[in-house]
């Protein structure tokens, strides 16, 4: 440095830097410290808690509840959650039959705006939950949608925008099995609770009075159906376990002990055409998958389900722990880049009629070819800053706007989209409403556990893939569809997008509810309306972006018009009788 004209010699740079390479050395000790004393605990043994199986709700009607609840994880400490139909946490299984007409009646008794989205469900954009259909508190929604798709497991959780993350983590999701006839005809388990077990894997972060940190990096408290340290009593026999991965950003990486083989039979969006011998099964948050394990011979043994993440490649959440720049935080938590148990499975004596055999043929794949596509579109995944693992990031360098939408795609299309992840972390991808197919990741074909229904992709750093999926029907110029990543708290800060499926020239557009016209939209002094009068001198109300309601008003039998230019420019929606929403724009 200078002083007075002069050059002066000082320490202090690398002192600075002792200081960092000290503080660098004290971080990788401790990590190495709290891994140990973390396996330690785990080999103790402290599967003590039986796993909760939540209830069944058996359609095709479906009538729910969204309340505030409170737990006990931890002895002494009460955790605020909320659950589903009186469940502490989480909600029932809910069971539905490809071709059902399902309908649905939520009532939201949070005292917050939320809303309830079906992943993975092909459905119309109305009834998809996403964050265009706020349902208040005390107000009640009814969704309504024929069940298409194939057999499988899927989950609901809510989706309104800048409140994934908290309302889910607290325990606002559960999971959803699809029956068809084509699975009917496997001998596969399917006595849900005997042979048949849904596993919903979640990373949590407590702070010092109990309560979840749904932005906490720490995740090292582990749930499975909400239950701590759980076990489950299987027979010896095949046993179908239904994996769900509801983190926040926890990538999990399932195995058995002694790389024991298992048989992945399903992933994302149904049945693979084979069961597949396999030792490993990767899950990013959000992605499902079906195995059968054989427990025949084991009676009496207790055999324990793992992550093996020390096999989890940097970069990746769940791997070892991402490294920031100088002076950002590091997301350091005692789980991970080690291997840790998940579930003790307790195996007990087979039951009456137990499957028995693994089966080699599942059901039929017709994947979509890449020369039926009509259109390609590029999504680009970058960080504010350059290098960061906290964000925010972007898509195509946009941030989520309620207001914009990013792409017009004509019903009917086959499109491949090229998806390129230029950050330093892993971003798992997620369309709704449409199913995909994964066609390639650096040119390369896909192994076979990812030939079959997707609606998730996990993307790596620097990594590049394409997916070609059909956008089938539900044309609908207004309501769109998200796609964004699942890391819930990414989404929730803007790494997200919207698009809308809308008919093309010759098509006719699907507009579920689609009994009244609103229009101008954008409108600036006055919102037109027609359609039946079944909304005359009926209460008309008009919620800001955020689901709060700005204004009531009722519409005298004789006049069809709306005056809304007291509101300030934004993205409004117009709730109706029936609880019909429509979205405008005030310029």
């Amino acid at each position: 440095m200078k002083r007075n004209g002069q050059a002066t010699a000082t320490k202090s740079p690398k002192f600075g830097e002792i200081l960092k390479r000290m503080g660098k050395f004290i971080s990788i000790v401790l990590t190495v410290l709290a891994v140990q004393l973390l396996s330690s605990v785990q080999s103790l043994g402290q599967f003590t808690n039986p796993l909760f199986i939540p209830d069944t709700l058996l359609g095709p009607v479906f009538n729910m509840s969204l309340d505030e609840q409170e737990k006990q994880f931890f002895p002494g400490q009460i955790t605020h959650t909320k659950g589903f139909n009186n469940q502490t946490f989480l909600g029932p299984t809910l069971v539905m039959r490809r071709g059902w007409e399902v309908q649905v009646s939520l009532n939201n008794n949070l005292t917050d705006t939320t809303t309830l989205h079906w992943h993975g469900i092909h459905l119309s954009a109305h009834a998809d939950g996403g964050p265009h259909s706020p349902v208040l508190p005390g107000a009640q929604w009814n969704p309504h949608f024929t069940c298409l798709d194939k057999a499988g497991t899927y989950w609901y959780h809510p989706h309104f925008h800048g409140k994934t993350g908290k309302h889910t983590l607290q325990g606002a999701a559960g999971m959803i099995i699809i029956r068809d006839g084509e699975e009917a005809q496997l001998a596969l388990p399917r006595r849900y609770g005997v042979d048949d077990f849904p596993v919903i894997v979640q990373c949590q972060e407590f702070d010092e009075t109990s309560q979840i940190k749904y932005k906490g990096a720490q995740d090292s408290i582990l749930l499975v159906n909400g239950t701590l340290n759980p076990f489950l009593n299987v027979p010896a026999q095949v046993v179908r376990l239904r994996l769900l991965n509801s983190s926040n950003a926890r990538n999990f990486n399932f195995g058995l002990p002694s790389n024991q083989t298992f048989y992945l039979i399903g992933t994302d969006g149904g049945l693979l055409g084979e069961s597949l011998p396999v030792t490993r099964v990767k899950l990013a948050p959000g992605e499902r998958a079906e195995v059968l394990v054989n427990f025949q011979g084991l009676a009496g043994q207790n055999i324990r389900l793992k992550s093996y993440a020390s096999e989890i490649a940097q970069g990746t959440h769940g791997g070892p722990t991402l490294i920031g720049p100088a002076g950002s935080p590091n997301q350091y938590s005692p789980l991970n880049g080690v291997d840790f148990e998940v579930l003790e499975f307790r195996v007990g004596a087979q039951t009456a009629n137990p499957v028995l055999v693994i089966p080699t043929t599942l059901v039929t794949q017709t994947r979509l070819e890449e020369n039926l596509a009509t259109n390609q579109r590029n999504i680009v995944f970058t960080a504010a800053t350059q290098g960061s693992i906290s964000g925010p990031y972007y898509m195509n360098d946009s941030t989520f706007n309620l207001e914009r939408i990013d792409f017009h795609i004509p019903v009917n299309s086959i499109e491949i989209w090229n998806i390129q992840n230029q950050t330093v972390v892993a971003h798992p991808f997620h369309i709704h409403g449409f199913q995909f197919y994964i066609l390639d990741r650096y040119g390369a074909a896909v192994g076979p556990e990812e030939m079959g229904r997707k609606d998730m992709i996990l993307l790596s750093p620097n990594e590049q893939a394409r997916i070609i999926v059909r956008f089938s029907d539900f044309a609908d110029s207004l309501m769109p569809y998200m796609h964004h990543c699942h890391i819930l708290t990414h989404e929730d800060e803007g790494m997200m997008g919207q698009f809308v499926v809308v008919p093309t020239p010759t098509a006719k557009a699907t507009f579920v509810t689609g009994k009244i016209d609103v229009f101008p939209n954008p409108a600036r002094d006055y919102l037109n309306i027609s359609g039946p009068p079944f909304f005359r001198n009926s209460p008309i109300f008009i919620l800001n972006s955020q689901g709060r309601k700005v204004k009531e008003i009722s519409i005298a039998e004789d006049s069809s018009r709306l005056f809304v230019g007291d509101l300030k420019s934004g993205l409004y929606f117009l709730k109706a009788e029936e609880n019909t929403f429509f979205r405008f724009i005030k310029e």
